[in-house]
């Protein structure tokens, strides 16, 4: 049996990953090799003490056999430690190898798979794999096939001794794969019910202020309740199992080191063996069927392991590595979305269906529309959070996929619905956690948002720190300060959606001066907008129902044919002020 990091170590990237540390796991099998021989040397003491010693009455090689057996002990022990060590570093070593592909996966599926939270977390298993590896699980599984050299070793002893171990091992090879038929059930519905309840627990973490205004506590408290029971429920029933099994191993184990005692002791009586191979016998059976009762007692960690091992595999099959892209120039003309489609993540329904529309440097576009009308979605689209289902988005020419993602970002500013900030200083926000931000930069992108006199006015300026969520500012506050990280190295689009929701008439001027100062200076402002205040500042009005584009063009026009039938907004689009005769 293999363990799985030595089971196809060619033919897949997850394979091929842990083929670069052969070296290591070389290393890890020949001391395997040298601590199961060195095993050999209490029963070897034993049988020449009671053989040799004790008939000869022999003090000095009593004590020359008790000093060699000390350095028998000393290896053993030494190499054993170095063998842990070894693979807590090739645990250790194939993480650091792993980890930046694998941080990447984890954002992607977070992107398009956000439903399958719950049950794939690529980190997870990375870490689940790591912990096995540097766990007493692999040596059990290494030394297995050690066991027939042990068998070996008591044949030659005599035929009967390796007949009665032989039968023990096979009974025991018995238990461990009705351990493994059991235990990958189980092993599944535990890893089910703690990701759930994972999911709960940071639910009712990130919303406890809302769970407490709204007297939801005790229905939070029931669910959570259901949730946890079901986990305990399911591990007890892996634990039971696992218990059992490890159990009758244990028992069934000292009855045939018992058998052995009784067959060599036969043996012994009849003239066959010597008393000292009684004892040396039953310590070598023993020694034999170890790595079996060690296994069934690891088995829970290798089972889920192996899933691990497993899920990594196919997510590292159907996420492929993308090969390096040819680096192109900052875009500086024009963005195009054309006839562009798009499906929600894990959704089947198409949002966004056939817009289409262009922008010039230097112009910004006022999106608008009634609620669920697809403005966000479409804002999703073409800022690349959402691939398109059908069309294209393309800046200069090229579409979004022709630029690497860490490339293209920068050329992008986007303030999302819900602003979202990452812990960390005003300054690391504004800077997108840039390591080493120029100072000059962040002071620039602040300057532009109309922030720089707000944030000085902050306990520490630009080095407050804006907590986990921006949790230690206002909600108009974190909405000015992700202006000024969208605004961070003057990007070629901004994209803002609803971005004034929060502010009030001062955040609405600065807000209207950052987007006349993009297009100053040759950028283009996509303006999801349900204030009219706003809308001042754009050229071209898109105007959206039921996720079709349903006018496009200059905003007078657009607003003076729209004057007949407002659209109907909820939040004030009814009161756009008429310009241009509309």
């Amino acid at each position: 049996m293999r363990a799985p990091f030595l089971h196809h170590l060619e033919g897949s990237e997850l394979s091929a990953s842990l083929g670069r540390l052969r070296g290591g796991l070389v290393g890890i099998i020949l001391l395997s090799a040298v601590i199961n021989v060195l095993t050999l040397g209490s029963s070897l003491y034993l049988m020449l003490v009671y053989d040799r010693v004790l008939p000869g009455q022999s003090l000095p090689t009593l004590f020359s056999l008790f000093a060699m057996i000390l350095i028998v002990f000393a290896f053993h022990g030494t190499f054993d430690v170095m063998r842990s060590q070894m693979l807590a570093d090739v645990a250790a070593a194939l993480d650091r190898s792993l980890t930046g592909r694998v941080q990447a996966i984890e954002l992607r599926l977070a992107l398009e798979r956000p439903d399958a939270r719950e049950r794939v977390s690529p980190l997870r298993d990375l870490d689940q794999l790591r912990t096995f590896i540097a766990s007493p699980g692999p040596p059990a599984l290494i030394d297995l096939p050690w066991i027939l050299f042990f068998l070996l070793v008591l044949s030659l002893v005599h035929y009967w001794l390796g007949a009665v171990t032989l039968a023990g091992v096979i009974v025991l090879a018995l238990l461990t794969w009705f351990a493994e038929r059991s235990g990958k059930k189980h092993v599944a519905a535990v890893a089910d019910a703690a990701a759930r309840r994972r999911t709960l627990a940071d639910r009712q973490w990130r919303h406890a202020e809302l769970i407490a205004t709204l007297g939801m506590r005790g229905r939070m408290s029931a669910a959570w309740e259901s949730v946890h029971h079901h986990f305990l429920d399911e591990q007890a029933r892996l634990t039971d199992t696992t218990t059992l099994l490890g159990g009758i191993s244990k028992v069934f184990r000292m009855v045939l080191q018992s058998m052995v005692l009784t067959v060599g002791a036969i043996l012994v009586i009849k003239g066959q063996a010597t008393g000292g191979v009684i004892f040396a016998s039953s310590i070598l059976s023993g020694r034999a069927l170890a790595p079996v009762d060690q296994a069934i007692a690891n088995w829970r960690g290798f089972v889920a392991a192996r899933q691990s091992w497993a899920r990594l595999d196919a997510l590292f099959g159907q996420i492929p590595v993308l090969p390096p892209r040819t680096a192109l120039p900052a875009p500086a003309l024009g963005l195009a979305v054309d006839r562009l489609a798009l499906v929600p993540p894990a959704g089947t329904q198409a949002v966004v269906t056939d817009v289409s529309f262009q922008a010039q440097a230097g112009q910004a576009i006022g999106i608008i529309g009634p609620s669920a009308s697809g403005k966000s979605s479409l804002v999703r689209g073409i800022v690349g959070a959402w691939p398109p289902a059908r069309g294209s988005v393309r800046l200069d020419g090229a579409t979004l996929d022709q630029w690497e993602g860490e490339a293209l970002g920068p050329h992008i500013g986007y303030v999302p619905q819900s602003v979202e900030l990452f812990a960390g200083s005003v300054a690391e926000t504004i800077a997108r956690l840039e390591p080493d931000a120029p100072a000059a930069a962040v002071i620039a992108a602040a300057q532009a948002a109309g922030v720089h006199e707000m944030i000085l006015q902050l306990p520490q300026g630009y080095d407050s720190q804006v907590g986990e969520e921006g949790g230690a500012l206002s909600a108009g506050q974190r909405q000015r300060i992700a202006l000024a990280r969208a605004l961070y190295r003057d990007p070629f689009l901004l994209v803002l959606d609803e971005p004034n929701s929060n502010l009030d008439p001062e955040g609405d001027a600065a807000l209207d001066r950052a987007i006349r100062g993009v297009k100053a200076r040759g950028g283009i402002v996509l303006l999801v907008a349900h204030r009219a205040a706003i809308l001042e500042a754009v050229d071209l009005l898109l105007v959206m129902r039921g996720g079709t584009a349903q006018a496009f063009g200059p905003r007078d026009e657009v607003l003076a044919r729209l004057h007949p039938a407002p659209l109907p907004a909820p939040r004030g689009l009814a009161a756009v002020p008429q310009r241009g005769g509309a």
